[in-house]
Protein backbone atom coordinates (compact mmCIF):
# COMPACT_ATOMS: atom_id res chain seq x y z
CA UNK A 1 0.00 0.00 0.00
CA UNK A 2 2.86 2.38 0.78
CA UNK A 3 4.50 1.83 -2.60
CA UNK A 4 1.21 2.42 -4.43
CA UNK A 5 0.58 5.63 -2.47
CA UNK A 6 4.04 7.04 -3.14
CA UNK A 7 3.89 6.07 -6.82
CA UNK A 8 0.46 7.60 -7.34
CA UNK A 9 1.43 10.81 -5.54
CA UNK A 10 4.71 11.04 -7.43
CA UNK A 11 2.97 10.45 -10.75
CA UNK A 12 0.55 13.27 -9.99
CA UNK A 13 3.41 15.66 -9.24
CA UNK A 14 5.20 14.62 -12.44
CA UNK A 15 2.12 15.20 -14.62
CA UNK A 16 1.38 18.60 -13.09
CA UNK A 17 5.00 19.69 -13.37
CA UNK A 18 5.27 18.47 -16.96
CA UNK A 19 2.12 20.36 -17.94
CA UNK A 20 3.38 23.54 -16.26
CA UNK A 21 6.73 23.21 -18.04
CA UNK A 22 5.07 22.72 -21.43
CA UNK A 23 2.80 25.72 -20.90
CA UNK A 24 5.76 27.86 -19.89
CA UNK A 25 7.47 27.08 -23.21
CA UNK A 26 4.58 28.54 -25.17
CA UNK A 27 5.47 31.76 -26.97
CA UNK A 28 2.01 32.55 -28.22
CA UNK A 29 0.72 36.08 -28.15
CA UNK A 30 -0.54 37.40 -24.85
CA UNK A 31 -4.20 37.18 -24.05
CA UNK A 32 -6.40 40.23 -24.11
CA UNK A 33 -6.18 42.18 -20.90
CA UNK A 34 -9.57 41.86 -19.31
CA UNK A 35 -10.61 42.27 -15.73
CA UNK A 36 -11.15 38.56 -15.26
CA UNK A 37 -7.80 37.66 -16.81
CA UNK A 38 -5.93 40.10 -14.60
CA UNK A 39 -7.60 38.74 -11.49
CA UNK A 40 -7.09 35.07 -12.27
CA UNK A 41 -4.19 32.92 -11.28
CA UNK A 42 -1.28 32.32 -13.62
CA UNK A 43 -1.99 28.58 -13.43
CA UNK A 44 -4.16 27.04 -16.11
CA UNK A 45 -7.52 25.43 -15.42
CA UNK A 46 -6.07 21.98 -16.19
CA UNK A 47 -3.34 22.50 -13.61
CA UNK A 48 -5.82 23.69 -11.00
CA UNK A 49 -8.10 20.71 -11.63
CA UNK A 50 -5.16 18.29 -11.33
CA UNK A 51 -4.01 19.97 -8.11
CA UNK A 52 -7.50 19.67 -6.66
CA UNK A 53 -7.63 15.93 -7.45
CA UNK A 54 -4.15 15.28 -6.08
CA UNK A 55 -4.73 17.25 -2.88
CA UNK A 56 -8.07 15.51 -2.36
CA UNK A 57 -6.27 12.17 -2.72
CA UNK A 58 -3.76 13.28 -0.07
CA UNK A 59 -6.58 14.25 2.28
CA UNK A 60 -8.32 10.88 1.88
CA UNK A 61 -5.05 8.99 2.31
CA UNK A 62 -4.20 10.99 5.45
CA UNK A 63 -7.65 10.31 6.91
CA UNK A 64 -7.10 6.58 6.43
CA UNK A 65 -3.65 6.86 8.04
CA UNK A 66 -5.15 8.97 10.83
CA UNK A 67 -7.67 6.25 11.64
CA UNK A 68 -4.91 3.63 11.60
CA UNK A 69 -2.74 5.75 13.92
CA UNK A 70 -5.68 6.20 16.27
CA UNK A 71 -6.30 2.45 16.38
CA UNK A 72 -2.57 1.81 16.94
CA UNK A 73 -2.46 4.52 19.66
CA UNK A 74 0.35 6.25 17.79
CA UNK A 75 0.38 9.90 18.92
CA UNK A 76 3.20 10.86 16.56
CA UNK A 77 1.32 9.38 13.62
CA UNK A 78 -1.78 11.37 14.55
CA UNK A 79 0.09 14.67 14.63
CA UNK A 80 1.94 13.88 11.41
CA UNK A 81 -1.25 13.12 9.47
CA UNK A 82 -2.92 16.27 10.78
CA UNK A 83 -0.01 18.26 9.34
CA UNK A 84 -0.38 16.51 5.99
CA UNK A 85 -4.12 17.24 5.97
CA UNK A 86 -3.44 20.92 6.67
CA UNK A 87 -0.98 21.17 3.76
CA UNK A 88 -3.27 19.29 1.37
CA UNK A 89 -6.18 21.51 2.43
CA UNK A 90 -4.21 24.63 1.51
CA UNK A 91 -3.46 23.24 -1.95
CA UNK A 92 -7.09 22.16 -2.32
CA UNK A 93 -8.32 25.64 -1.33
CA UNK A 94 -5.87 27.21 -3.79
CA UNK A 95 -7.10 25.03 -6.65
CA UNK A 96 -10.80 25.46 -5.87
CA UNK A 97 -10.55 29.24 -5.61
CA UNK A 98 -8.53 29.31 -8.82
CA UNK A 99 -11.14 27.22 -10.66
CA UNK A 100 -13.94 29.45 -9.37
CA UNK A 101 -12.01 32.49 -10.55
CA UNK A 102 -11.48 30.93 -13.97
CA UNK A 103 -15.02 29.72 -14.66
CA UNK A 104 -17.36 31.89 -12.58
CA UNK A 105 -17.82 35.55 -11.86
CA UNK A 106 -18.83 34.99 -8.23
CA UNK A 107 -15.23 35.20 -6.98
CA UNK A 108 -12.59 37.36 -8.62
CA UNK A 109 -9.34 37.08 -6.73
CA UNK A 110 -6.11 38.70 -7.92
CA UNK A 111 -3.34 36.33 -8.94
CA UNK A 112 -1.17 37.60 -6.08
CA UNK A 113 -3.65 36.30 -3.49
CA UNK A 114 -3.79 32.85 -5.07
CA UNK A 115 -0.02 32.71 -5.48
CA UNK A 116 0.39 33.74 -1.84
CA UNK A 117 -1.89 30.88 -0.80
CA UNK A 118 0.18 28.49 -2.94
CA UNK A 119 3.34 29.89 -1.33
CA UNK A 120 2.00 29.19 2.18
CA UNK A 121 1.30 25.59 1.15
CA UNK A 122 4.81 25.10 -0.24
CA UNK A 123 6.41 26.67 2.84
CA UNK A 124 4.39 24.42 5.12
CA UNK A 125 5.42 21.40 3.05
CA UNK A 126 9.05 22.51 3.34
CA UNK A 127 8.75 22.78 7.12
CA UNK A 128 7.08 19.36 7.30
CA UNK A 129 10.06 17.63 5.68
CA UNK A 130 12.61 19.85 7.43
CA UNK A 131 11.28 19.27 10.96
CA UNK A 132 10.27 15.62 10.52
CA UNK A 133 12.70 13.75 12.76
CA UNK A 134 10.77 10.86 14.24
CA UNK A 135 13.96 8.80 14.47
CA UNK A 136 17.17 10.91 14.35
CA UNK A 137 19.21 7.96 13.03
CA UNK A 138 16.69 6.75 10.44
CA UNK A 139 17.72 6.54 6.80
CA UNK A 140 14.44 8.15 5.76
CA UNK A 141 15.70 11.47 7.17
CA UNK A 142 18.28 11.62 4.38
CA UNK A 143 15.54 11.20 1.78
CA UNK A 144 13.47 13.92 3.49
CA UNK A 145 16.46 16.29 3.52
CA UNK A 146 17.06 15.75 -0.20
CA UNK A 147 13.34 16.38 -0.89
CA UNK A 148 13.86 19.92 0.44
CA UNK A 149 15.76 20.82 -2.74
CA UNK A 150 12.83 20.59 -5.23
CA UNK A 151 10.43 21.99 -2.63
CA UNK A 152 12.79 24.93 -2.14
CA UNK A 153 12.81 25.50 -5.91
CA UNK A 154 9.00 25.68 -5.86
CA UNK A 155 9.05 28.09 -2.91
CA UNK A 156 11.65 30.35 -4.55
CA UNK A 157 9.82 30.36 -7.91
CA UNK A 158 6.48 31.16 -6.25
CA UNK A 159 8.02 34.03 -4.26
CA UNK A 160 9.43 35.59 -7.42
CA UNK A 161 6.14 34.96 -9.22
CA UNK A 162 4.40 37.27 -6.76
CA UNK A 163 6.35 40.14 -8.31
CA UNK A 164 6.29 38.98 -11.94
CA UNK A 165 3.24 36.71 -12.39
CA UNK A 166 3.57 36.62 -16.21
CA UNK A 167 7.13 35.27 -16.24
CA UNK A 168 7.48 32.04 -18.24
CA UNK A 169 10.79 31.12 -16.66
CA UNK A 170 9.46 31.17 -13.10
CA UNK A 171 6.62 28.92 -14.18
CA UNK A 172 9.15 26.62 -15.82
CA UNK A 173 11.20 26.56 -12.61
CA UNK A 174 8.18 25.58 -10.55
CA UNK A 175 7.28 22.92 -13.11
CA UNK A 176 10.78 21.44 -12.90
CA UNK A 177 10.55 21.52 -9.10
CA UNK A 178 7.25 19.63 -9.20
CA UNK A 179 8.66 17.03 -11.59
CA UNK A 180 11.67 16.56 -9.31
CA UNK A 181 9.36 16.15 -6.30
CA UNK A 182 7.36 13.54 -8.18
CA UNK A 183 10.35 11.47 -9.27
CA UNK A 184 11.81 11.63 -5.78
CA UNK A 185 8.53 10.50 -4.22
CA UNK A 186 8.49 7.51 -6.56
CA UNK A 187 12.10 6.78 -5.60
CA UNK A 188 11.22 7.02 -1.90
CA UNK A 189 8.39 4.56 -2.40
CA UNK A 190 10.67 2.00 -4.04
CA UNK A 191 13.47 2.62 -1.52
CA UNK A 192 11.15 2.19 1.48
CA UNK A 193 8.71 -0.52 0.37
CA UNK A 194 10.59 -2.73 -2.10
CA UNK A 195 13.78 -4.69 -2.55
CA UNK A 196 15.54 -1.48 -3.65
CA UNK A 197 16.25 -0.73 0.01
CA UNK A 198 19.92 -0.71 1.03
CA UNK A 199 21.31 -4.02 2.25
CA UNK A 200 21.28 -4.42 6.02
CA UNK A 201 18.35 -1.99 6.47
CA UNK A 202 14.67 -2.70 7.10
CA UNK A 203 11.41 -0.79 7.46
CA UNK A 204 9.74 -0.50 10.88
CA UNK A 205 6.17 0.83 10.99
CA UNK A 206 4.35 2.02 14.10
CA UNK A 207 1.30 2.92 12.04
CA UNK A 208 0.43 3.43 8.39
CA UNK A 209 2.01 6.88 8.15
CA UNK A 210 4.64 6.64 10.89
CA UNK A 211 7.67 4.57 9.95
CA UNK A 212 11.45 4.52 10.18
CA UNK A 213 14.26 2.66 8.43
CA UNK A 214 16.79 1.07 10.74
CA UNK A 215 20.06 -0.59 9.82
CA UNK A 216 22.20 -3.18 11.59
CA UNK A 217 25.33 -1.10 12.15
CA UNK A 218 27.07 2.19 11.39
CA UNK A 219 28.53 0.97 8.05
CA UNK A 220 25.01 0.11 6.90
CA UNK A 221 23.73 3.54 7.95
CA UNK A 222 26.54 5.28 6.06
CA UNK A 223 25.97 3.12 2.99
CA UNK A 224 22.22 3.80 3.07
CA UNK A 225 22.74 7.57 3.25
CA UNK A 226 25.35 7.43 0.48
CA UNK A 227 22.98 5.45 -1.73
CA UNK A 228 20.24 8.04 -1.14
CA UNK A 229 22.60 10.86 -2.18
CA UNK A 230 23.71 8.94 -5.26
CA UNK A 231 20.10 8.26 -6.24
CA UNK A 232 19.22 11.94 -5.90
CA UNK A 233 22.20 12.98 -8.05
CA UNK A 234 21.10 10.51 -10.71
CA UNK A 235 17.59 11.92 -10.57
CA UNK A 236 18.88 15.47 -11.03
CA UNK A 237 21.14 14.50 -13.94
CA UNK A 238 18.35 12.60 -15.70
CA UNK A 239 15.86 15.42 -15.06
CA UNK A 240 18.19 18.11 -16.41
CA UNK A 241 18.90 16.09 -19.57
CA UNK A 242 15.20 15.34 -20.07
CA UNK A 243 14.02 18.91 -19.50
CA UNK A 244 16.68 20.43 -21.75
CA UNK A 245 15.94 17.95 -24.55
CA UNK A 246 12.16 18.24 -24.40
CA UNK A 247 12.21 22.01 -23.93
CA UNK A 248 14.53 22.52 -26.91
CA UNK A 249 12.33 20.35 -29.15
CA UNK A 250 9.11 22.07 -28.06
CA UNK A 251 10.66 25.52 -28.32
CA UNK A 252 11.99 24.76 -31.82
CA UNK A 253 8.58 23.54 -32.97
CA UNK A 254 6.80 26.54 -31.49
CA UNK A 255 9.37 28.86 -33.05
CA UNK A 256 8.81 27.13 -36.43
CA UNK A 257 5.05 27.56 -36.05
CA UNK A 258 5.47 31.23 -35.19
CA UNK A 259 7.87 31.77 -38.12
CA UNK A 260 5.50 29.95 -40.47
CA UNK A 261 2.61 32.00 -39.12
CA UNK A 262 4.63 35.16 -39.62
CA UNK A 263 5.55 34.13 -43.17
CA UNK A 264 1.90 33.41 -43.90
CA UNK A 265 0.89 36.83 -42.61
CA UNK A 266 3.67 38.43 -44.66
CA UNK A 267 2.54 36.52 -47.75
CA UNK A 268 -1.03 37.68 -47.26
CA UNK A 269 0.15 41.26 -46.86
CA UNK A 270 2.26 40.96 -50.02
CA UNK A 271 -0.74 39.60 -51.90
CA UNK A 272 -2.82 42.52 -50.66
CA UNK A 273 -0.11 44.93 -51.71
CA UNK A 274 0.11 43.31 -55.16
CA UNK A 275 -3.66 43.46 -55.52
CA UNK A 276 -3.67 47.11 -54.52
CA UNK A 277 -0.84 47.84 -56.94
CA UNK A 278 -2.73 46.09 -59.73
CA UNK A 279 -5.83 48.05 -58.90
CA UNK A 280 -3.82 51.24 -58.83
CA UNK A 281 -2.19 50.35 -62.16
CA UNK A 282 -5.59 49.66 -63.73
CA UNK A 283 -6.89 52.94 -62.36
CA UNK A 284 -3.86 54.82 -63.69
CA UNK A 285 -4.21 53.16 -67.11
CA UNK A 286 -7.91 54.02 -67.17
CA UNK A 287 -7.14 57.62 -66.29
CA UNK A 288 -4.39 57.68 -68.91
CA UNK A 289 -6.72 56.32 -71.57
CA UNK A 290 -9.35 58.82 -70.53
CA UNK A 291 -6.87 61.65 -70.79
CA UNK A 292 -5.69 60.34 -74.15
CA UNK A 293 -9.25 60.21 -75.49
CA UNK A 294 -9.86 63.69 -74.15
CA UNK A 295 -6.75 64.93 -75.93
CA UNK A 296 -7.84 63.29 -79.17
CA UNK A 297 -11.28 64.90 -78.92
CA UNK A 298 -9.73 68.30 -78.33
CA UNK A 299 -7.39 67.74 -81.31
CA UNK A 300 -10.37 66.76 -83.51
CA UNK A 301 -12.30 69.84 -82.47
CA UNK A 302 -9.27 71.96 -83.35
CA UNK A 303 -9.14 70.53 -86.83
CA UNK A 304 -12.81 71.21 -87.34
Amino acid sequence: MGLFTYTLAGGGFILIGAWESLISSSIETQEKKTTKTNSSSSSSSITLFAVSLLSFFFILNSIVSLIDAFNSQDQTGLVLQLEVIAIASLFFLYSVLGLMTHFTNSILLPSSILNLLCLFAFVEEFLLFYLQRKDPSGIENRYFDLALVPIGVCVFSTILELKTPKSRFLRLGRGIGLISQGTWLVQMGFSFYSNAMANGCSLHEKSRGNYTIKCKGHPDYHRGRAIATLQFNCHLAFLVALIVGVYSIVYKRLAFVVIAHGIGRLERKCNNWIANLNLLWILMMTMKMGLKKRGMLQQTRGLL
